[in-house]
């Protein structure tokens, strides 16, 4: 069997097609699997898949258990800047920096896209190099492979994570085998026989943290195990606003607890100056703060938090609710369709999680901090919200789609 698994954009269609692809090479070892991403998480695939297995590009290897065969391709893909709620102010407030982006990025983006339908074209006109089924794990590199499996009739399964379906997927579900979701839609899905609900497969490395373990992994981090924990993350990348606020009341929660802050590769510049706060006295760390741009062992450090503050990106909240942590999200408004806000409210409505919108935090700092306040003040609360998430974990979504793909390839 050959399957092609398509995912880029962010590392939240990443880290769950690499849970799928190592369910199916456990439960069918000889699969040979191709994987399509973008160029700027085609280095990320590599890695991340050369440690599940040995990248082929003869056409007659076959793998073993012990030794599946990957192979990782870039294909070209073009992102379309759509954000929700902005006036013509907001448009020109920042110096005309979002006018330009979104002018300047959805012309790279329309030429991006059809470059992907070439690419997707001339890759799959063969009927040799076609996959028995393909997995597209939404977003916009999805998009122009997709409508080149319609065309050549190969079957293919979405996987959309959040509450409110993204502008690729929405386009895609209707011929989709199989539309395999996240958390259940807004909207009803009466009638829709193939669509199904499995949660969203994230990494086996996540798993529930015993109070035991939790102080061991503070420990591993330089931190004080007996001193309660933060760790403020906005993604691989960041998030440049939870940066910003967290640098207005840091001094403030430094008080009361102890901080990591992950401020992500692409921001982690701008917040160097907050290594200030971090002290070190012959390797050990002697201060309450540390500083990262990005950690490959993201579950060790949200492991260690008593408190996570977070984006409302759905793998985070996946990763999260299997962690069984008590979460503060902080979802990013201006969004496509407001995902992050529909993904966050629907769980705040479920006493999971507290919420502060990007705005009001933004607007007033003060207002994290106090949040930050009551859940490090009241271990009850921590409890109460840490339950009511993990509730939410689905731990077999990996393996469920896994299985859906298989029997389509097969049928």
């Amino acid at each position: 069997m050959k399957i092609l698994v398509v995912g880029g954009g962010s590392g939240g269609h990443i880290t769950p097609a690499v849970a799928v692809v190592r369910e199916v090479l456990e439960k069918r070892p000889r699969t040979k699997i191709e994987f399509w991403t973008d160029k700027k998480y085609y280095k990320n695939v590599v890695k991340i898949t050369t440690e599940i297995g040995v990248h082929w590009g003869e056409e007659d290897k076959l793998g073993s258990k012990k030794n599946p065969y990957i192979k990782v391709r870039k294909v070209s893909a073009g992102k379309f800047h759509r954000y929700s709620g902005l006036t013509l102010e907001n448009y020109f407030a920042d110096g005309a920096k979002t006018l330009r982006d979104v002018t300047f990025g959805n012309l790279f983006g329309f030429f991006g896209f059809f470059g992907g339908l070439f690419q997707s074209f001339f890759r799959l006109v063969s009927k040799a190099n076609r996959p028995d089924v393909i997995f597209l794990k939404g977003g916009f590199v999805g998009l122009p492979v997709g409508i080149i499996a319609k065309l050549f009739k190969i079957p293919y399964v979405i996987h959309e994570s959040d509450a409110v379906a993204g502008l690729a997927n929405r386009i895609l579900m209707k011929r989709a085998r199989v539309v395999a979701m996240g958390m259940p839609f807004d909207k009803g899905i009466a009638g829709r026989e193939n669509w199904v609900w499995v949660g969203i497969p994230i990494a086996a490395e996540y798993k529930k943290t015993s109070a035991s373990s939790q102080k061991q992994l503070k420990r591993s981090a330089g931190f004080n195990p007996e001193k309660p924990l933060v760790m403020i993350t906005g993604g691989s990348q960041g998030a440049e606003h939870i940066n910003l606020a967290t640098r207005e009341i840091l001094p403030e929660i430094l008080k009361f607890s102890s901080v990591g802050l992950v401020a992500g590769r692409k921001h982690y510049e701008d917040m160097v100056d907050l290594k200030k706060y971090e002290e070190w006295d012959k390797a050990k760390l002697q201060s309450n703060f540390r500083l990262w741009n990005f950690s490959p062992t993201m579950q060790e450090l949200l492991g260690a938090a008593d408190v996570v503050v977070s984006r409302a990106g759905a793998t985070t909240i996946a990763e999260l609710a299997v962690l069984s942590k008590p979460v503060i999200l902080v979802p990013y408004e201006k969004l496509p369709g407001d995902h992050q806000s529909r993904n966050a409210e629907r769980l705040e409505r479920l006493g999971a999680v507290m919420v502060v919108p990007d705005s009001e935090m933004m607007e007033k700092p003060e207002k994290l901090l106090e949040a930050i306040k009551t859940l490090i003040r009241s271990p009850k609360k921590r409890e109460e919200l840490a339950s009511n998430l993990h509730v939410e974990a689905k731990t077999d979504a990996a393996e469920r789609l896994a299985d859906i793909l298989i029997e389509v390839g097969v049928e």
